[in-house]
């Protein structure tokens, strides 16, 4: 048996709003950590990538701009985090937000804090449109449905919304 919280995996969208609703009757008063996986580095590649593209050297790059679309895609993460965590409580939840750089994949970063924190089991929501991100985050729920030590819980993508 797992001791740890639930692990609600958010990233603002319908999809997950929907999910969090749903779940949170099953999960009663248990505690969860909804996470939001953001992508650290991501300006520092754009920034890789122009200096090659248009033959720049590395040093003439503006890293400080890089460093501030770092930490603002960071600050942006924990705010929504913690929105998350506030939808989540007044669900009836016991919720703390957390926003973690990920690892490799949105799949792998949550299969990580789940081995990490004992998880009791993983939510997330399936998007039902547009095709592009159903494809996107069906591979996330895929990966995590093949390799996950806990229960998971995966809600389909609510067609009203």
């Amino acid at each position: 048996m797992h001791a740890g919280p639930v692990i609600i995996g958010f990233d603002g969208t319908r999809a997950a709003l929907h999910a969090m609703d749903e779940a949170a009757p099953l999960l009663g008063a248990q505690r969860v950590l909804v996470v939001v996986v953001w992508e650290a580095g991501r300006a520092f590649d754009l920034t890789e990538n122009a200096s090659f593209a248009f033959d720049n050297p590395a040093a003439s790059l503006d890293l400080s701009g890089a460093f501030a679309a770092d930490q603002a895609a960071s600050e942006a993460a924990v705010r929504l985090a913690e929105r998350g965590a506030q939808l989540a409580a007044s669900l009836g939840l016991k919720a703390e937000g957390l926003a973690v750089a990920d690892d490799a994949t949105v799949a792998e970063t949550l299969l990580r804090l789940a081995a990490e924190r004992d998880a009791r089991a993983i939510v997330l929501g399936t998007h039902s449109h547009p095709r592009v991100s159903e494809i996107l985050f069906g591979t996330t729920t895929r990966e995590i449905l093949r390799r996950a030590a806990c229960p998971v819980i995966v809600v389909r993508g609510n067609e009203k919304s």
